[in-house]
């Protein structure tokens, strides 16, 4: 065995030295299944990677977190949950923006700047508190800076609008707070915008107010995130911003008709013209328009079973049961789902206009099989391979592009 894995290392070796021949995208696809996963593993290692989207600040908040009793200490291995360092360490995750995640509730119930200040001191809680894991970084320079160090850097996002309230000055607040890019809205229509996931058109697209917000994220050098916004809000964006945007956390509408919260083929095309990125979310109902029915169609079956057989969830049958059941009848999509999105986008714009944004912690059990949390980043690198993306294409994937983005976003505002 330990001779077969020296040669299994010594073959990788051999094609990382030749990547830089026309030839490097055949030799992938002439490897196995497993050369390429070990040859995944190695470029998920040496490559930073960003992952526009992950929602552990809330995950942190509603799980009770305190860094004093470290309840959930995520410089550790944790129970549940999509990410910690262990885990990130193994999928080589680098620099996840962390999602300053703002519920609608609270632009009715009031709130929501004092929340985004909470889950900010909270995000940079985690860097002081592990300084020789964690550091927070607020520009493309800092996480190159951070990675060198084997430090996985924790840029912020803040998810929601809302926080800003009436007063344009919290745009450059929360510049100052460390926000790197931010959400125009969530699941209801706001002050700046109408949202994918409301019907009442509050202000057919952007509102004045909005305007002045895209705007002053384009003088400050804030990425506008055009993820949850309506149709009508992102091509009034389009039409807009100066500086290219991003999508942090979308998938490709193609896929699932009528899941306004995915963007069209024509939204796409226009992301790219205006040199933005879309980062791939791995939610199953953004990847896959059957995963949905067939998922209620599973937890309907495990109801029945426990009801007709008097067991709970957590009895030691009831837990063998439903773990047989749901491999017997799996609802989830697989790895190749998320890699048609790509493809897909890649068809439209081509590749400098993809990224990563998996919304781990922020979508429940529906991620795919094979990436269920940040140590299985590598499963999705070895199917870009298989289906013959270069070295080159998946760096540009992992953090080329968005770097490109958020260094525009930064000229543009130096520039005014």
């Amino acid at each position: 065995m330990k001779n077969s894995n020296a040669f299994l290392y010594c073959l990788i070796a051999v094609i990382f030295v030749s990547c830089s021949s026309s030839s490097s995208e055949e030799q992938y696809l002439d490897l196995s299944d497993e050369e390429r996963l070990v040859l995944a593993k190695k470029i998920a290692h040496n490559t930073i990677m960003v992952d526009g989207h992950v929602d552990l600040p809330y995950r942190m908040r509603i799980g009770g977190f305190s860094l004093q009793k470290e309840i959930l200490n995520v410089a550790e291995r944790t129970e549940g949950g999509n990410f910690d360092y262990p885990r990130s360490k193994e999928g080589g995750l680098d620099a996840p923006f962390m999602s300053i995640y703002i519920p609608s509730r609270y632009q009715e119930s009031g709130g929501a700047k004092v929340l985004a200040d909470s889950l900010i001191r909270m995000t940079k809680g985690i860097a002081t508190t592990w300084p020789d894991k964690f550091a927070m970084a607020y520009s493309p320079q800092d996480i190159q800076r951070n990675f060198e160090m084997g430090k996985i850097s924790l840029p912020l996002g803040m998810e929601n609008g809302a926080p800003i309230e009436d007063d344009i000055g919290n745009v450059e607040y929360f510049y100052n707070q460390g926000i790197r890019y931010i959400t125009l809205t969530h699941g209801k229509d706001n002050l700046i915008g109408d949202s994918s996931y409301d019907t009442t058109y509050t202000h057919g697209g952007l509102s004045e107010f909005g305007v002045k917000v895209v705007n002053e994220m384009n003088r400050l050098g804030l990425i506008v995130d055009i993820s949850h916004v309506s149709d009508d809000t992102f091509y009034d964006v389009m039409e807009i911003s100066k500086a290219p945007v991003i999508a942090s956390h979308s998938s490709v509408r193609h896929f699932t008709p009528g899941f306004e919260r995915n963007m069209n083929d024509d939204m796409i095309s226009k992301l790219g013209e205006k040199g933005g990125v879309i980062m791939i979310n791995f939610g199953g109902d953004f990847i896959d328009e059957t995963f949905g029915e067939k998922s209620s169609k599973v937890n309907e079956h495990i109801v029945n079973w426990l009801a007709d057989n008097n067991r709970k969830r957590s009895d030691p049958e009831a837990i063998a049961y439903i773990e047989k059941y749901v491999l017997e009848n799996n609802p989830f999509p697989s790895v190749g789902k998320v890699a048609d999105h790509i493809d897909h986008v890649l068809n439209l714009v081509g590749v400098d206009h993809i990224g990563l944004g998996s919304d781990f912690d922020g979508v429940g059990d529906t991620l795919p099989t094979g990436l269920k949390d940040v140590s299985m980043y590598p499963n999705l690198i070895a199917e870009l391979l298989k289906r013959g993306y270069s070295k080159e294409d998946i760096e540009k994937i992992c953090y080329k592009n968005i770097f490109r983005v958020w260094n525009e976003v930064i000229a543009f505002a130096k520039s005014t």
